[in-house]
């Protein structure tokens, strides 16, 4: 014998479809748009593209501080903003990052443009008991340095030579490029041996984007940073803006003679006739 099922009654049957959908929408943003959280192995990863340039973790002070056991030396809430948005917190008068900036030669901390979630990544792997030293180059030659910086040598993973946009001492008087710094004062008198690390990957915005595809070999780097570091102690020519201004008074002196020896005759054979009708004209 057999029980008959009873239908739900259809208003019951409107509220159960009502608490169903009202479930789904309290909670599938939850399920959908969560962030993946990401492991201090990702950490790792991001360590070694954009802040072993300037730091360690164990290793000693680079560029900047060395990184072992600083997220037990600082709040955590500050970490996470002065990683997200360093330049606004130096901005902001912040003592810590203020007293930073004066012990590292006013290096400042560049925007990495991090996401909350890589931030979360590096503090997790900086934390967790690994160590990083900084970069060891193998012996660089000046001569070299100085090739690859003028481009008299190429790199050999298809890098722009630096001259195109930085100057340095020791290069001549006319000296590079002006749309990076000088590199005469902003190269090891500013990094000193960081500098090595830095030209491993360079962390500014700028430099990361034209370096990540094309990164310098490990004797590149060294040739490179002994070219600099002997830059350093290197002074300009004292006559170099002189002999700058007299090469452009030289230069526009012989484009009006060139003008004159070209169109000067033209214009007087132009001249003459006009100004003889007119005369003539005046004395009718």
């Amino acid at each position: 014998m057999t029980q008959s099922v009873r239908p739900v009654p259809k208003g019951i049957s409107v509220v159960i479809m009502l608490a169903v959908v009202f479930v789904f929408i309290t909670t599938a943003p939850k399920a959908t748009f969560a962030r993946p959280l990401m492991q201090a192995s990702d950490g790792e990863a991001l360590f070694k593209e954009k802040c072993v340039a300037c730091h360690t973790i164990g290793g000693g002070d680079l560029v900047g501080p060395d990184l072992q056991g600083v997220p037990e030396r600082r709040d955590q809430a500050w970490l996470t903003q002065w990683l997200l948005a360093p330049d606004q917190v130096l901005a902001s008068g912040d003592p810590i990052a203020s007293e930073l900036l004066v012990k590292y030669k006013n290096v400042p901390m560049p925007n990495l443009a991090l996401t909350p979630d890589q931030v979360d990544a590096l503090l997790a792997y900086i934390g967790s008991g690994a160590t990083i030293g900084g970069t060891v180059l193998p012996t660089g030659d000046v001569t070299r340095g100085k090739a690859f910086f003028v481009g008299d040598k190429r790199f050999e993973n298809g890098g722009p030579q630096c001259m195109s946009c930085h100057s340095i001492a020791g290069i001549g008087s006319l000296g590079g490029g002006n749309l990076g710094p000088d590199l005469t004062a902003n190269g090891y008198t500013k990094y000193g041996d960081g500098l090595a690390s830095f030209l491993s990957s360079p962390p500014t915005v700028t430099m990361n984007a034209i370096w990540k595809n094309t990164p310098l070999t490990p004797q590149e780097q060294a040739d490179l940073f002994a070219f600099m570091k002997n830059a350093s102690v290197s002074q300009r020519e004292p006559g170099a803006l002189l002999q700058i201004a007299l090469l452009a008074i030289v230069g526009a002196a012989a484009l009006i003679a060139l003008a004159q020896f070209y169109w000067g005759k033209r214009l007087k054979g132009m001249r003459r006739p006009m100004l003889e009708r007119t005369f003539a004209a005046a004395k009718k």
